[in-house]
């Protein structure tokens, strides 16, 4: 397996990052979401895009065939590879795919609040799009445009303030995609805020 040498941002967070309320709030939204706007069978291989501790995975590997989960956190990826429900379930990859793609093509990319990690996501969209069989989709999650206040001042690893739906819509066109449609997965509510996270999904043209 190909490691990643980037700094692991997550290493202090991981061992209680499943027993936190705001992520496990994202991935039950994100989830139900998934399921209600995207076909899964078990007959598809899927890719959890900065799978993190795997609260996607766990909810999604009884519904679809084979899980494939990327991260560059390690520390993250060895909470996620203890989970029995993922026993011969799930192959982890802590790499960075934009850099060192993987060698396999899957028919769903998922993921949730990992594209705000990603300094460039016109090159992050293309590599999504790349790791796809003709026709595969997207189902990605991520926070609505905000002003900077979901994340704490001065955190490391966060590039994004959210995103502008008809932005990213734009860019995710731009990378190959087609039928590009938004809608909405769950709203957090923190220190008296409410942000709004989004689920988009999109095809890879045949």
């Amino acid at each position: 397996m190909t490691e990643t040498t980037s700094p692991d941002l997550f290493h202090d967070k991981a061992a209680d990052w499943d027993t936190r309320p705001i992520p496990v709030q994202i991935s039950t939204g994100v989830v139900d979401a998934i399921r209600t706007h995207v076909p899964l069978s078990e007959d598809l291989t899927v890719m959890d895009f900065g799978a993190g501790t795997g609260l996607l995975c766990t909810k999604i590997a009884p519904r679809v065939g084979h899980l494939l989960a990327v991260d560059i956190s390690r520390s993250m990826l060895d909470q996620l590879a203890q989970k029995p429900e993922l026993q011969g379930r799930a192959e982890v990859f802590c790499q960075d795919i934009l850099t060192t793609p993987l060698d396999r093509k899957v028919d769903l990319v998922i993921s949730a609040m990992a594209m705000h990690h990603v300094e460039d996501t016109a090159a992050l969209m293309r590599t999504l799009h790349d790791h796809l069989v003709p026709g595969g989709r997207v189902a990605l999650a991520d926070l609505d445009k905000e002003d900077g206040s979901f994340h704490p001042p001065g955190i490391e690893g966060v590039y994004h303030d959210g995103f502008d739906q008809q932005a990213l819509g734009a860019v995710m066109e731009e990378a190959g995609f087609v039928d590009v449609t938004f809608v909405p997965a769950t709203t957090v509510d923190k220190d008296g805020r409410h942000y709004p996270i989004f689920l988009v999904t999109a095809r890879r043209a045949d």
